[in-house]
């Protein structure tokens, strides 16, 4: 008899990823693995209130929502401390997305993160006890002097923003002011600009497959991320690759985001704690199978292999290396072995290889489906105004075909991705906006 998974998804607005990932785990089937038959069931998560005592039927989650709103966040804890269900997000290094924590950590890590400080809020909280606290114990303090040990330009952004919501690029004292004057009440860090970077990257991370994307932070938010490869050397390549994989060991991240500006052959971290990482087919596009195709692998090799929910975190194991008089490219070297044994990336590639020897060809075939074609049209209609939908329909299609093109060996098609005209009129929100 075979053995059955049940893979919770924990949704928002989102239709586009869910339905094909949804779509492709149907046409995958059953498996073999070690002489057992598994099948898979996917199930969207409703909210209801719930008995701290009861037993959920999932034996995996992927959350897209916790991190916004508290009722499936405290849920996701129970699950976690009581009943050993997956997550792909350790939902107790989750407060760690809100970046501050996670540039601390590659600090002390050693990672080169641009110059960084925080600054008190404008605005003081909404509690009366704040005040007489203030009065005492919250000296007044030099903004001007904390931009100058930044340096600029630099950039304040929020302590847990996202999407570039919130983020401002300053140039003199008087921006500084006018942008601090505005903040209001959010908790904001000031950090260095990378000044006349060569390459902008960000990387999509499915357990331990990266994606590193040549990535546009000005265009509109359907047209940031290029097809082009190879754009980074071997080495650069891998040394970004690296500083995502390490992140998300070091936190228990299997579902993120790092975005790494590379300048003069050194990789600087910018961004590297997203809880929802963009997964939208419409600015994804050509890469967007490689998502579907990835997040299927994983959540089968998680549930067939039973690995366990990893709630604590080996920190000394990484410190270790950070305080050693190591060069910086052997700490890589060995945080990358650290990440590697984390992600278990020897059987992870054994398992794909023998329980799911087709399932790039499988993706394929979805891919070029009537099913995929209509999919792709209905998520635009969802996603996009109403004047931009045929060209995003027609670029979508056109893209994904070129992936496929590519998977069958017939070469990359000469696809390019452009840029709406008058961008500031179009800019729509990313995937990473709380829903």
């Amino acid at each position: 008899m075979a053995r059955k998974h049940l893979i919770g998804l924990l949704l928002a607005t989102e239709e586009d990823w869910p339905t094909a990932f949804e779509s492709l785990l149907r046409r995958i089937g059953p498996i073999e693995w070690r002489g057992e038959t598994h099948e898979f069931e996917t199930e969207r998560i409703v909210h209801e209130p719930f008995d701290l005592r009861y037993k959920p039927r999932y034996g995996l989650i992927i959350d897209r929502l916790a991190w916004w709103y508290d009722v499936p966040r405290e849920w996701l804890k129970k699950l976690a401390l009581m009943d050993e269900v997956y997550l792909l997000n350790n939902p107790f290094t989750f407060q760690a997305m809100e970046k501050h924590s996670a540039y601390c950590a590659l600090m002390r890590l050693g990672i080169k993160v641009p110059e960084t400080w925080l600054i008190p809020h404008k605005l003081p909280p909404d509690n009366p006890r704040y005040v007489p606290m203030a009065e005492r114990y919250s000296a007044d303090f030099d903004l001007d002097y904390v931009a100058e040990q930044v340096g600029y330009p630099l950039y304040m952004k929020p302590y847990d923003g996202g999407m570039w919501v919130g983020v401002t690029r300053i140039e003199s004292s008087e921006e500084l002011h006018r942008a601090y004057d505005g903040s209001g009440g959010r908790l904001m860090h000031l950090q260095a600009a990378v000044e006349d970077f060569d390459v902008f990257t960000r990387s999509l991370s499915i357990g331990p497959q990266t994606k590193v994307m040549q990535y546009d932070p000005s265009a509109h938010g359907h047209y940031r991320y290029s097809v082009e490869e190879k754009f980074l050397s071997p080495e650069l390549d891998w040394e970004v690759e690296t500083i995502g994989r390490l992140v998300n060991a070091f936190f228990r991240w299997e579902f993120n985001s790092c975005e790494v500006i590379v300048k003069d052959g050194e990789a600087f971290p910018i961004d590297y704690a997203n809880a929802s990482p963009d997964m939208a087919m419409v600015s994804l596009h050509y890469h967007f199978p490689w998502a579907i195709q990835s997040l299927a692998a994983w959540c089968a090799f998680c549930s067939v292999s039973g690995r366990p929910m990893r709630v604590n975190q080996n920190t000394a194991d990484y410190f270790e290396v950070a305080d050693s008089e190591l060069p910086y490219g052997e700490k890589l070297r060995q945080y990358r072995e650290l990440a590697d044994a984390y992600f278990q990336i020897e059987a992870f590639d054994e398992f794909r290889a023998v329980a799911l020897p087709d399932l790039e060809e499988q993706t394929v075939d979805y891919v070029e489906s009537a099913e995929f074609q209509e999919l792709i049209e209905h998520a635009v209609r969802l996603e996009v105004e109403p004047e931009n939908q045929k060209r995003l329909i027609d670029r979508s299609r056109t893209a994904v075909a070129a992936w496929c093109a590519d998977r069958r060996g017939r070469g990359l098609s000469a696809f390019v991705s452009p840029r709406l005209e008058d961008d500031d009129e179009h800019v729509t929100q990313d995937r990473t906006d709380p829903p």
